[in-house]
């Protein structure tokens, strides 16, 4: 009589229907299989759309949750981030296009040292992912940047915890007060890509939890993500995604997370020491998965108990999503307003690092020899996950333009055709992950010196691409090549025997070495990858439309070798992959089996800070503006402090605060303040 019930209910559709309040129900209905599947992700199919030929709600999504219809229990959809939603432009059969904005990268953002600017650009990309069908952003990515050649620094944020932390709470509430989820990332250290699945980060458990883990507690605490993503490294000789201490213990039991883990997109490890120790969605998932977690609990290998629970974190998680709220996707976010929030955070968050004499601002009207591809092949944003499909993206020659600057037209051409014949040819997986840079022109000094005679200075712009996959190398990468370093001293030379003036612009996703050079120009901006309207927002900063006021959120040492983590931090003197160890390399590990974090608190300014340490070439926190600031003594409270900011220079301007005891303990940024005007910060 029983099986004669069941099988009438299910026939007349009798069983429930997931809601947030049936939850347990629900679980009480799924088969052994079922339960499986939820915590199991759907594979590639939405990633590998185009090559698959699958239909799926979102194209080119990172990934998708697994359906139980007859439960009403939908697939949700995960799509990649941080500097806007990484999906696919155009889709078979439909006519239009679903380009996203390119913001910013992360470093940038970091660089405006301002939480609201951080959280428009999320409200900005959680109205393109609601919009475009997704349900939950796999960002921000905020692991510290402990040395400069991690490949992956561009999408990350700073040196600071505190700095990382709170600029990470403001990108979440951005994008989750569109009702869209995130996934703070990667859940912990993730600070290499090399052997980066397979790697040992070893680090002492209190360095641990003040660097490498305080910045995920605030932004868990304050923010409240609906998700995080655990790593791909070991972590003391344990996979993250396996780590019951660190996703149990700290993560839920000491910090009160609530929300789900899921992991990177590992593919198939030991599934059933996932569950155990707390990571409720395997991404992006295999059907051998779901057989092996069916195996394991039969078998007595894995409690269903244990599955329950992370089968309820992906419910609680589903409940939550426009797809379950039945949110019809509209496939028409706000673009323009969308560029205008990206040029805008642009902005705030580049860098005037030198000016002297007065160099900048340029004068409208007037004419600039344009040297380096980058002034002419922008690169708005980093390859691979973070990479995103912008609609286009504005050059810094475009930008000036608009700004009354013209380029030199001989030395325009040049470049332009040798862009042309020379850009890395597209393939499946750069259209997909995003192109590396264009090679470096070859200049010759003749080239120089006849582009001197029709400009009224020169602008050098010195580009970096950057990628998940790899770390950088030393040489050609954080270093200037031998062919940079040459023409820089030529253009130099040839300007500044005329009375001409020299600026650098460094369009870099990560750190470079500028001490043995920096002396030559006359001003050098630090752009970093500032999104699809970096030109315009870059030309505004040169021309004096906006006054500069991005400070650094990392430290730019003097030598590479200042760097204590640069004795445990594997790198490669001239290429080759950073996947696979070969070349010349310090390594701690065979084969960079485990890296040692002997450096323990040692990072970045909190090393460069103490007495008897070398000297920096700029320090964290470091930029210039236009104008001049008074800034008031700290005035502290038993939970605040105070400081009143006055501009005292010429022209309108943001100021940075910023209070150490002994290390960064509270930042802000005042508002925009004419010539004379004062504002009261209330730091926390």
């Amino acid at each position: 009589m029983l099986m004669e019930s069941m099988a009438l209910s299910e026939r007349e559709g009798l069983f429930p229907t997931l809601n947030e309040n049936n939850i347990d129900q629900i679980i009480a209905q799924l088969s052994l299989k079922e339960k499986a599947s939820l915590v199991v992700g759907d594979g590639y199919k939405s990633m590998l759309s185009r090559v698959l030929r699958t239909k799926v709600p979102v194209p080119g999504a990172a990934g998708m949750t697994r359906a139980v219809p007859r439960l009403g229990i939908p697939a949700i959809v995960l799509s990649d981030g941080p500097a806007g939603v990484r999906i696919e432009p155009k889709r078979r059969g439909q006519e239009g296009t679903f380009f996203c904005t390119g913001f910013p990268i992360g470093s940038l953002l970091a660089s405006t040292w301002n939480t609201e600017m951080v959280e428009k650009v999320g409200e900005a990309i959680g109205q393109e992912a609601l919009e475009y069908g997704v349900d939950v952003m796999l960002a921000p990515g905020m692991n510290i940047q402990r040395n400069p050649l991690c490949g992956r620094n561009f999408e990350y944020f700073s040196e600071d915890p505190l700095l990382s932390g709170r600029t990470a709470v403001a990108y979440v509430r951005g994008v989750q007060s569109q009702g869209v989820g995130t996934s703070v990332k990667h859940f912990a250290p993730n600070n290499q890509e090399t052997n980066r699945l397979w790697n040992d980060s070893r680090v002492d458990e209190d360095v641990l939890r003040q660097i490498y883990l305080k910045n995920f507690e605030i932004a868990i605490k304050e923010s409240e993500p609906w998700t995080v993503m655990a790593s791909y490294n070991r972590l003391n000789g344990v996979h993250t995604q396996e780590d019951r201490w660190l996703l149990t213990k700290v993560l839920r039991e000491e910090w009160g997370f609530k929300g789900l883990v899921m992991t990177d997109w590992t593919g198939k490890r030991n599934t059933p020491s996932q569950i155990q120790a707390g990571c409720d969605l395997m991404e992006p998932g295999g059907k051998s998965q779901i057989k092996e977690l069916v195996k394991a609990v039969k078998s007595g290998e894995l409690q269903e108990a244990d599955l329950d629970i992370c089968v309820r974190r992906v419910l609680e998680l589903i409940v939550k999503t426009p797809t379950f709220k039945d949110h019809v996707p509209s496939g028409k976010p706000d673009l323009e307003a969308h560029a205008a929030v990206a040029r805008e955070a642009a902005e705030e968050g580049i860098v005037l690092l030198k000016n002297e004499l007065g160099t900048l601002p340029l004068a409208k009207g007037m004419t600039a020899a344009l040297f380096g591809v980058g002034s002419y092949q922008l690169l708005a944003g980093g390859t691979g996950s973070g990479h995103v499909h912008r609609p286009y993206v504005i050059n810094l020659d475009q930008g000036l333009a608009e700004e009354g600057i013209q380029a030199n037209e001989p030395l325009s051409s040049l470049y332009a055709n040798y862009i042309q014949k020379n850009s890395p040819k597209k393939s499946f997986m750069s259209n997909m992950l995003g192109s590396p840079a264009c090679a470096e022109m070859p200049l010759s000094r003749e080239n120089v010196e006849k582009a001197v005679g029709e400009a009224d200075y020169a602008i050098l712009t010195l580009s970096r691409q950057a990628g998940e996959g790899g770390d950088r190398h030393l040489e050609d990468d954080f270093l200037l090549s031998d062919a940079e370093k040459q023409m820089l001293k030529d253009i130099c030379e040839v300007y500044h025997a005329r009375g001409k003036r020299v600026i650098v612009v460094l369009n870099v996703g990560g750190v470079v070495e500028t001490a043995s050079w920096k002396h030559l120009p006359d001003a050098i901006v630090l752009a970093w990858q500032p999104g699809q309207e970096g030109g315009n927002a870059l030309a505004r900063i040169l021309s004096g439309s906006i006054c500069p006021s991005g400070r650094l959120p990392v430290t730019f040492p003097v030598d590479y070798f200042d760097l204590p983590s640069s004795a445990h931090f594997p790198y490669d003197y001239k290429g080759g992959s950073s996947m696979i160890p070969s070349g010349k390399k310090i390594v701690d590990g065979e084969n960079v089996g485990y890296t040692e974090y002997k450096e323990g608190f040692q990072v970045g300014y909190r090393y460069f800070s103490q007495p008897g340490t070398p000297e920096v070439s700029y320090p964290f926190g470091f930029g210039l503006s236009y104008t001049q600031f008074e800034v008031g003594e700290p005035v502290w409270t038993e939970d605040s402090v105070s400081v009143t900011v006055t501009n005292i220079g010429p022209v309108a301007g943001k100021e940075v605060v910023i209070v150490k005891n002994p290390y960064l303990s509270a930042f802000g940024k005042t508002r925009l303040l004419q010539p004379g005007e004062s504002q009261t910060l209330v730091l926390q």
